[in-house]
């Protein structure tokens, strides 16, 4: 970290008055905003701050979900003190380890039932101080697919859409988005996978919730199941879907009368929307925000839409399209990367 960065000699300036005597903050990890994290000690306890500038990442939206969170009985970061002007979060240190980091084929059922276990309070939190949450709405759902268009297809591969893919391609988005709005809608997180999970003495702890929105049923689930970063196999993963629609049915988030094919479909459909999104957002990263890093997620993003929509006739057309077409020209792109 750079001594003459200003936004550090700020944040760390304004640790200093907090803690009345200086501190050094460590530098731990950035995010896929633009959003830095750090870790500070201080009398033997440790800290996390968050910084983010306020004009790209505002900090209420956190400060408050912290709050509903806790109050809901979740393990979250306590908020401590804020800066409101500069964008400072000075919270408690609920974890060091991601569940990712631990994570094997012989733990991952157990670890992942706890971890859908919390859902069900999650999907309780629908309003914070801040009033109700926003609503994962048609236009919502709209807005994130485009990602893929204008950031993978356009911009990252530099492919152009000829007028039959791009009617394949808007026909295809309307049935994803009439499959998110035929379900029950509840408090998502809406970036529930195993980065965003710490291992904590008392529970795994849950961060990165500062986007929560209230969305459909199987949203956090399948973002969890079919983490865009690790893939399970699908045994287990079916065994750990049938556990979540369990879990609905007991905390009656979905009517008793559901069965599982059709909460099967809202899954499935639901992650391959999720796959879209973060295809195009890992290229929007490379490109905007020079976070080379996520390109090497890209290819099982696509590979989750080849192998689940394979199975949907509403949307064979765009899976098989995404097999012959993207994902051929992706890796053409990360080949030509390698040899620069």
């Amino acid at each position: 970290m750079s001594l003459t960065d200003p936004r550090f000699i700020a944040l760390s300036h304004w640790l200093n008055q907090y803690f009345a005597e200086q501190v050094t903050p460590y530098l731990i990890c950035g995010d896929a905003s633009f959003r830095r994290y750090f870790r500070i000690e201080h009398l033997g306890e440790h800290y996390i701050v968050s910084d983010s500038p306020i004009n790209l990442v505002p900090i209420a939206p956190f400060v408050a979900m912290a709050k509903a969170y806790k109050t809901a009985g979740l393990c979250v970061p306590e908020v401590l003190a804020t800066d409101d002007e500069q964008g400072f979060v000075l919270q408690t240190d609920v974890g060091e380890k991601q569940l990712l980091s631990v994570l094997n084929q012989h733990n991952v059922v157990d670890y992942y039932q706890q971890a859908l276990n919390l859902l069900p309070t999650i999907a309780g939190v629908t309003v914070t101080e801040l009033g109700p949450l926003a609503d994962y709405d048609g236009a919502f759902v709209q807005r994130e697919l485009a990602i893929f268009v204008d950031w993978l297809v356009n911009t990252h591969l530099g492919y152009r859409l000829s007028n039959n893919e791009q009617q394949m391609i808007t026909s295809t988005f309307e049935v994803l988005t009439q499959s998110a709005l035929s379900q029950p809608k509840v408090g998502m997180h809406r970036d529930y996978h195993s980065r965003n999970l710490l291992l904590n003495a008392n529970a795994l702890a849950v961060i990165d919730f500062q986007d929560a929105v209230l969305g459909p049923v199987t949203y956090d689930a399948v973002s969890l199941l079919r983490d865009c970063y690790v893939r399970w196999p699908d045994q287990q993963v079916d065994e750990l879907m049938h556990y979540h629609y369990g879990l609905l049915k007991s905390h009656q988030l979905i009517d008793d009368t559901l069965d599982f094919v059709t909460y099967r479909q809202w899954f499935d459909l639901m992650g391959i929307q999720r796959h879209i999104k973060a295809a195009g957002i890992f290229a929007r990263l490379y490109h905007r925000d020079a976070k080379s890093g996520y390109l090497a997620d890209i290819p099982l993003t696509l590979q989750y839409i080849v192998d689940i929509g394979s199975h949907y006739s509403q949307i064979t057309a765009f899976s098989s399209w995404v097999e012959r077409i993207i994902v051929p020209l992706v890796k053409q792109q990360s080949d030509a990367g390698n040899t620069l």
